[in-house]
């Protein structure tokens, strides 16, 4: 009944709304509508209205997410920074030993005829710890007890996503917290020297048994993808033809035929059936669309009244910078293929979820970003 009665009392107040990005808020659900036409292209032959009614479905969970998080300060986020964090890792180990494998990954806890990815929730997690964790420190990145313990919650996440074998998710924190410790200021001789640490980590580790064959063909496929034509190099190989087919305007809705022949081409490869169907064009918009949402993103980081609010932003950021580079990078043969999804756009609740999570925080932020007289 507490919870019901707590459920009512979020309301938005009015003149919080006038300060609220409409254009952050509109731009990601225009892309996902727009995803939503891509995803039905590529799965209504077999699949007919499953994956878009899902889609739409997460949608909505979605904005239900960035309305709760409106509706109260983003400040009480910080009070429970420490319940959040351990209850991301907490779902970590439970998916070590209760996830279902999904090529070659134990990434995913399958509930009924869906699935729950826990390294998205646990990555918010992150976000907020480190957010809190530097508020608290006063944004004193660069003394060394605050950094190793920065670094201590960085890695309890981390190694448990690796663990998993999850790589491209583990890329994904990585650049998170990369860009959180640029933007925190944190000494360049100490950057510098914890990627060569980092480097040396990564030879050793891809030397080992740690990272199995099909791991290592699948990081590297993108370089030489003639020497994989099994798998991932066949994958690049056709997604390129797919792109490469659109042209500049695209054969038209419904009317691609080179995508249906790759894997995961409703989640990983989505970009190929935008290529391919929609064209140079709507591939440059899809871009641009994505640039005004992380322009505004980065004003909101700016603006912010304290460093909890602009670390959150940041760390955003950082994400979709990421996701965004890497996702079309492999989908053209530039990046390796890690299995992440293309933000709004790709298939998939969790990424969705977690996404307008975040936006919701951040939206929040902004809002709030100066003192409104009542």
């Amino acid at each position: 009944m507490n919870i019901l009665k707590s459920l009512k009392n979020l309301k938005i107040n009015k003149k919080l709304l006038r300060e609220l990005d409409y254009v952050t808020l509109i731009l990601p659900i225009c892309i996902v509508i727009f995803g939503c036409l891509n995803i039905y292209s590529a799965t209504y032959k077999i699949h007919g209205n499953y994956y878009i009614k899902m889609q739409i479905i997460f949608l909505i969970l979605g904005l239900i997410m960035v309305y709760i998080f409106l509706a109260f300060d983003y400040m009480l986020i910080e009070n429970y920074a420490v319940i959040i964090y351990w209850a991301g890792v907490i779902f970590l180990i439970i998916n070590h030993f209760f996830g279902s494998t999904i090529n070659g990954a134990r990434s995913w806890i399958s509930i009924g005829n869906m699935a729950v990815q826990p390294s998205e929730f646990a990555k918010i997690g992150m976000i907020i710890m480190l957010a809190k964790q530097l508020d608290t420190m006063n944004g004193k990145i660069n003394n060394f007890k605050n950094l190793l313990q920065l670094l201590m919650y960085v890695a309890i996440p981390m190694l448990l996503i690796f663990k998993q074998p999850d790589m491209g998710m583990t890329m994904v924190n990585f650049f998170i917290v990369l860009g959180i410790f640029f933007c925190m200021k944190l000494d360049w001789k100490t950057i510098f020297g914890g990627l060569s640490s980092i480097l040396v980590l990564l030879v050793v580790i891809w030397n080992s048994s740690i990272i199995q064959p099909y791991q290592k063909a699948r990081l590297t496929s993108f370089l030489n993808p003639n020497l994989n034509l099994s798998s991932s190099g066949l994958q690049l190989l056709q997604s390129k033809m797919a792109i490469g087919s659109g042209g500049i305007l695209g054969k038209g809705f419904l009317k691609g035929t080179q995508f249906q022949n790759i894997p995961e081409n409703y989640t990983d490869f989505i970009f190929a059936v935008l290529a391919e169907e929609w064209g140079l064009i709507s591939a440059i918009i899809l871009l641009l669309l994505y640039g005004v949402i992380i322009y505004r993103l980065i004003k909101i980081a700016k603006d912010s009244k304290d460093i909890f609010g602009n670390v959150i932003s940041v760390g955003f950021i950082s994400n979709l910078l990421f996701l965004i580079f890497e996702n079309i990078g492999m989908t053209i043969g530039i990046m390796p293929i890690t299995g992440i999804t293309l933000p709004f756009m790709s298939s998939g609740g969790s990424s969705i979820v977690t996404s307008f999570m975040l936006l919701g925080i951040v939206l929040n932020i902004g809002m709030r970003r100066k003192k409104i007289n009542f």
